[in-house]
């Protein structure tokens, strides 16, 4: 049995550690902490859960990952990727609910990394990965257009179309103050970086705006900016552990939200993973990273927080910012606790225009609109498994956008390697200048005698290539006496292919016709002799290479 891959990225890292390092992680983990803190409050809010439950969030799972990740520099903590899902499920179970989906998907996480699918989870294809993050970030636009312009709206719908109908009927109720600070609020964040890349936007949109709105409301008696203290109670005290009541419905009907979660959190998780990998020349752990993520996601809804993973934009601010190690981002998750102790009743004053103004910037950084623009350059297979995970995500749910796009891609990739496998025919002669099976030193060409049928089959021969050969022989309408099939280019075969030899042989065997193989290796030689195949066919007439095969021939046709 192999050994557990579980070693975290601290344990490695502080057997080296010095003065130098620690400083940089302090200050990188000072640095992403004041990041991380509008996003967390705008996460939590577009979710449908209260501000505190995202910074808690970021605390609890972002020191889970850090201490126990796979990574040296991942930061985690709450992300876009999840509001979608994470609304819909308070729609439907509560918050309640929301626990117990999070809880099973940090389970899921831990057992992805036990089997060790770190690895498997890297090879979902890019037209889907790109298809639903594009399809989240145009829901999360969306959901954020209320606040942005402060339209007076009692219920919003959920389906994607209803609601831009409901925005286009209420056009006339926008808020010019709210509107004018959500749209201050986009452009702060749009132009910051060109005067310093150290300082975030969000943060400066936040004060500003937050500032602005007071002297709105205190100077000239403007009441219309609602902030999040109108909305929610804001409360600074840490909140208690508790273990939420499960039931076995609620558990059977939160399998799917929970794995798309889980699925959702690994993908991210580990590309943010691999993008650091690349830019600070190492290589993460994907299985041990799992688990922590697993960890994290069943940890921080204890405490009434929220699922997370590791988060991309703020695991480049740490490595742009000097963190060098997972110190950095547990000091970004003490500031985040020091920040909610002391400071969160300040965040009751914060427009919601302005968080709407964050989500937007976010939504637009997640787009990823140059990649699908390049993506719909590509065969028209993966376009179409683009668009449909695209407007899956928008018009449905995130849970069926994955679900089909998985399936879709499945589909054309079992077509696309039936496309590789080729079955041709051999009529006359084999040049043995341009065989591998033949004996060596036979130079001669090799005469395919009277009443034999040689076929080749090039590539995989499996449950998507099984009919190409009955296919190919149903074109030539002969009746020879003997058939040889050589698989010297076939690396496997499946039960499927199996199957379609075992009939092969069987109508063959029924019509006076004998089957002989021919190079077969090892690996196919040893699958059909556990299916009993050689039985059938016979194990004289499993040949290693053409000479024999064609010898073999000459026997039965004498």
């Amino acid at each position: 049995m192999e050994k557990i891959s579980f070693y975290p990225r601290l344990l490695s890292t502080i057997k080296h550690y010095d003065k130098k390092t620690l400083s940089a992680d302090i200050m990188a983990g000072i640095i992403v902490g004041i990041v991380a803190l509008p996003l967390a409050i705008a996460f939590a809010i577009a979710s449908g859960v209260t501000p505190e439950k995202g910074i808690i969030t970021a605390v609890v799972a972002g020191l889970i990952i850090s201490v126990f990740g796979g990574s040296k520099v991942q930061i985690g903590g709450p992300t876009g990727a999840f509001i979608i899902i994470i609304y819909g499920i308070i729609q439907q179970y509560g918050i309640e609910g929301l626990t117990i989906a999070t809880l099973m998907a940090g389970a899921f996480l831990v057992l992805f990394g036990l089997l060790r699918l770190g690895t498997i989870i890297k090879y979902i294809p890019y037209p889907i990965i790109v298809g639903f993050t594009s399809g989240i970030a145009v829901t999360i636009f969306t959901t954020q257009i209320k606040d942005l312009f402060g339209l007076q709206i009692t219920n919003i719908p959920s389906d994607f179309i209803e609601k831009w109908g409901a925005y286009a009927q209420n056009i006339n109720t926008i808020d010019l103050w709210s509107a004018l600070i959500g749209i201050l609020s986009v452009i702060i964040i749009a132009i910051m970086p060109r005067f310093s890349k150290k300082i975030p936007g969000s943060l400066v949109a936040i004060i500003v705006m937050t500032i602005l709105a007071l002297v709105l409301k205190n100077t000239l008696g403007i009441t219309s900016i609602e902030t999040i203290g109108d909305r929610f109670a804001i409360s600074n005290q840490l909140p208690d552990a508790q273990v939420p009541q499960m039931s076995w419905e609620t558990i059977k009907g939160l399998v799917s939200p929970a794995l798309t979660i889980a699925i959702l959190g690994a993908i991210e998780s580990l590309l943010s993973a691999t993008v650091a990998d690349g830019v600070i020349g190492d290589h993460h752990d994907s299985n041990t990273e799992l688990m922590a993520q697993g960890l994290a996601n069943i940890a921080a809804p204890l405490f009434g927080g929220i699922p997370a993973t590791g988060a991309i934009a703020r695991t480049m601010t740490n490595i742009n910012n000097g963190g060098k190690t997972p110190i950095s981002g547990i000091v970004h998750a003490v500031v985040l606790l020091l920040i909610f102790l002391f400071l969160m009743p300040l965040a009751q004053y914060i427009p919601m225009a302005c968080l709407a103004g964050v989500l937007v910037i976010v939504s637009y950084g997640m787009s990823g609109w140059r990649s699908f623009k390049e993506l719909m350059k590509n065969p028209k297979s993966d376009v179409a498994v683009l668009l449909i995970t695209f407007f899956l995500t928008i018009i449905f749910d995130l849970t069926i956008a994955i679900e089909v796009g998985l399936i879709i891609a499945c589909l054309l990739f079992m077509k696309r390697m039936a496309e590789t496998t080729d079955v041709k025919v051999i009529m006359d002669e084999i040049d043995p200048n341009d065989e591998l099976d033949i004996t060596k030193g036979n130079l001669e060409h090799l005469t395919i005698p009277k009443g034999v049928e040689v076929y080749e089959i090039n590539g995989p021969y499996f449950f998507g290539a099984g009919n190409r050969f009955e296919e190919r022989m149903a074109t030539l309408g002969d009746r020879p006496r003997v058939r040889v099939i050589r698989m010297r280019k076939v690396p496997f075969v499946d039960s499927t292919g199996i199957h379609n030899l075992t009939n092969l042989c069987i109508m063959s065997q029924k019509e006076g016709i004998q089957i002989v193989l021919s190079g077969v290796n090892s690996t196919v030689r040893s699958t059909l002799e556990k299916s009993g195949f050689n039985e059938l066919v016979g194990e004289n007439n499993i040949c290693s290479h053409i000479n024999l095969a064609l010898k073999r021939a000459n026997e039965i046709i004498q």
